[in-house]
């Protein structure tokens, strides 16, 4: 029997389809799918690992579930690092690849093609040999889910390479060091939150926090730009003064007098310029998450969703360095096979209708995987909308990659009224080239009339407008990820989630991204009493020497001995500063959770959160107990007064609706909600199932809590039977005249802004376990009407 490893269930999946000379059939073995499939008659067996299965910690009381303490982070730095088989696996995946090993002759370790999947595959190598010491172990490498990729890979099967899982190891035990003693100093220095820090994620807010610093202290300084008002013909047209900002007002306020009265120009000049633009070059993971952000999609999600295609088969193996196609791509077969969806239908006749077909280079080219493009045909009807989003990105990328050049024309026209001169400028497209399928990132054409020099044109005044100049520009997520490249700041599998990290510690928030206070004050301790810590150089350096490891030129334990001593020196320079670090957070803490004064005692409202979620508390508690209930969803301070009764309101942000104001004054809120809500009645919708339980008939009608403005289905006898349904706060809702067939709950219909659609409303109904909502989700697409 031949054994198959690898690093996802889905992939495993996928193996065994694409080889498998019979029906795949799915089993079950220590209670972990696995896949049974014959190739030339011979039995095989498919499973992932669901990722790592070794688990990382320190040994005795400097266990990560052992209290932490601030005198013994010296002797953390020091300590070795124990590794066991995670426990959520060893007694259903592991024990199945022990298991299965046992029985096996041959065993392909078929994880990812990177640092983690080749650290994941001598893992899993290690556990193969305790059980069947000896067995033939061997490696596929692959980078796309087709036959022949898959074929391939299986028919030159090759061996583990230990200096590639050494560079993964190195890097997981350095970033596991780096990361458990900096965030516990941190949060030991301030007792209460875990306050997380990193090697890669504390430079990467450091390059935050810095911008913010920049936009802070730049000073602006007021110009002033003219524009003038021109006709030719039926073309009315703008141009601005040559001199592009007047720092001197009244320099600007004589040209305006000069330009008094003037009804005429004169065409002084017109220069054509014909330029080529070139093609871009394939996708990267980096250069897909930055064009994919400024669509809207977020690095983190970026990764997500191509993972996904990646595993069904649509896209070559996303986390790839390279930006030139390999010889062995059939670029022609793709490119027909895309032309069976419409949208591309004319791009790929093109295409296929010239004698050969060239695709554009970039400047990084690696062996291990090619650069990102589609192996197969998709519409918005074979995938979800935002996966298919991030197809048709990837999609036109690759066809645009094989698409010629754009033709633009520029034009520069130059006109004088009187002396003063204006000059506008133009840009239309002579050829669209591969604009025409990837308009991804392009301007508007320009169009200007068309004048020959000397012409007098109608000048139909000026306007004289004062601007001032403006801070440089935060980092949107898809450029952070393109500095933190630039910089050597994690690698491409990483960055999206670093990133992310930031954001679930409440360090920075938005997009563009802006660090929080308490972001600043984590950089703020790290510059004043360890500042390599928050600089790239350190960083890069390491990452460095991890890529030595993969060439063979550094060893494991070299690497790991450097990081140790480099993280050493910080923690002695952090040790005595405790109390200072102390005092910095919990300012900053303080600042990010501040809302307004206390009515009771005057000292600070702060955002707090409790067993039950977000609340607003008092300073001064427990001699003062001021709390304010709030909504549910997310909660950010907000600096406005409530204009109905000038009490103090928070913003409240829920997924897939605008941000609201909330007042935190019960009556206010009350009087809004009843005047925003004084037409809706509750409304009868059917039979209680818990009071049915019982042998009583208890109606449930639609409520609306005025306080909150939450709406819920209760029951007539709610104060002893308890049962409550949420509702969706807007839109009508009905009685579906039926019962839920698996629960009892009486069915509803609701309007929404894609229609009428029928559910159960009862949360812990099977109908909507995928969800955990009645109202949610695919449960709502499923239960429509």
């Amino acid at each position: 029997m031949r054994l198959v490893i690898a690093e996802k269930t889905d992939a495993a999946h996928q193996i065994a389809n694409l080889l498998s000379d019979t029906k795949v059939r799915g089993d079950k073995v220590n209670n972990a799918t696995v896949y049974r499939f014959t190739v030339n008659g011979e039995e095989w067996v498919s499973l992932g690992t669901m990722g790592h299965i070794l688990e990382m910690d320190y040994p005795g009381d400097l266990a990560k579930d052992n209290r932490w303490s601030f005198n013994k982070l010296p002797e953390l730095v020091q300590a070795d690092l124990v590794f066991a088989e995670d426990p959520q696996k060893a007694h259903n995946t592991i024990a199945a690849i022990k298991s299965l090993s046992k029985l096996a002759d041959h065993v392909v370790l078929a994880t990812d093609f990177d640092r983690e999947g080749e650290l994941i595959a001598a893992d899993v190598y290690d556990v193969v040999q305790r059980a069947h010491r000896g067995v033939e172990c061997t490696r596929a490498r692959y980078s796309a889910f087709t036959k022949q990729e898959i074929t391939s890979a299986f028919e030159n099967l090759t061996v583990l390479d230990r200096n590639l899982a050494d560079a993964g190891a190195t890097r997981r035990d350095v970033d596991f060091a780096w990361g458990t003693v900096l965030t516990r100093y941190l949060s030991t220095a301030k007792y209460g939150s875990t306050r997380s820090a990193g090697r890669v994620q504390t430079p990467t807010l450091a390059l935050i926090v810095d911008r913010e610093k920049e936009r802070n202290s730049f000073v602006p300084e007021d110009y002033w730009v003219i524009k003038g008002l021109f006709e030719s013909g039926d073309c009315q047209f703008e141009a601005t003064h040559e001199t592009e900002r007047f720092k001197d007002e009244r320099r600007a306020d004589a040209v305006m007098s000069a330009l008094e009265g003037k009804t005429t120009a004169v065409v002084s000049s017109v220069e054509t310029k014909t330029r080529k633009v070139n093609p871009p070059a394939p996708f990267d993971m980096t250069a897909l998450q930055i064009a994919a952000a400024a669509e809207g999609i977020k690095p983190k999600a970026c990764m997500n969703l191509a993972e996904s295609l990646y595993l069904a088969g649509y896209i070559t193996y996303p986390r790839t360095d390279n930006t030139v196609y390999p010889p062995s791509a059939n670029l022609s077969s793709i490119v027909a096979a895309l032309s069976q969806n419409p949208a591309y239908a004319s791009t790929c006749k093109s295409i296929l209708s010239r004698p050969s077909i060239t695709a554009t280079r970039g400047k990084k080219m690696t062996t291990d995987h090619p650069p990102i493009y589609p192996l197969r045909v998709a519409g918005p009807d074979t995938l979800p909308a935002a996966q298919y989003k991030l197809y048709n990105l990837i999609a036109r990328r690759f066809l645009a990659t094989l698409s010629p050049a754009a033709v633009l024309e520029d034009t520069v026209i130059r006109l004088r009224v009187d002396s003063e001169p204006f000059v506008v400028k133009g840009e239309i497209t002579v050829v669209p080239g591969y604009r025409e399928i990837y308009p991804f990132g392009t301007k508007k054409d320009a169009q200007l009339p068309t004048v020959k020099e000397g012409k007098i044109v109608a000048f139909l005044g000026a306007t004289c407008t004062q601007k001032q100049t403006e801070p440089p520009a935060r980092f949107s997520q898809g450029r952070l990820i393109a500095e933190m490249e630039k910089l050597g700041l994690g690698t491409k599998s990483t960055r999206a989630a670093i990133i992310d990290r930031l954001e679930q510690c409440g360090y920075i928030e938005g997009d563009p991204v802006v660090p929080t206070e308490l972001g600043c004050a984590v950089i703020a301790v790290f510059e004043q009493f360890a500042p390599h810590i928050s600089q790239p150089q350190m960083t890069a350096s390491l990452e460095e020497k991890m890529l030595e490891i993969v060439d063979g030129k550094m060893t494991r334990k070299a690497v790991f001995a450097d990081s140790r001593r480099l993280l050493a020196q910080e923690l002695n320079a952090l040790m005595p500063a405790k109390e200072q670090v102390k005092a910095i957070l919990g300012e900053a803490a303080i600042a990010d959770a501040y809302v307004g004064i206390c009515p009771d005692c005057g000292k600070r409202l702060l955002l707090r959160k409790g067993k039950f979620g977000s609340f607003v508390g008092c300073e001064g508690y427990p001699e003062c107990k001021v709390t304010y209930n709030l909504p549910s969803g997310k909660i950010e301070p907000c600096d406005e007064p409530c204009p109905r009764c000038g009490g103090i309101q928070v913003r409240v942000i829920r997924a897939k609706a605008k941000p609201a104001l909330y007042c935190l004054n019960k009556e206010c809120n009350a009087q809004s909600n009843a005047e925003k809500y004084e037409d809706e009645d509750d409304v009868v919708i059917g039979l209680c199932p818990t009071c049915a339980t019982r042998g009583v008939e208890a109606m449930m009608s639609t409520h609306r809590n005025l306080e909150t403005g939450a709406r819920s289905l209760l029951c007539a006898n709610h104060a002893s039977c308890k049962t409550r349904y949420p509702l969706p706060r807007e839109g009508s809702v009905v009685s579906a005249e039926s019962v839920c067939e698996i629960c009892g709950a009486p069915m509803i219909v609701t309007e929404s802004r894609k229609g009428p659609w029928t559910h159960c409303p009862n949360p812990h109904c099977q109908s909507n376990a995928k969800t955990g909502s009645g109202f949610k989700g695919k449960a709502r697409k499923k239960a429509r009407a």
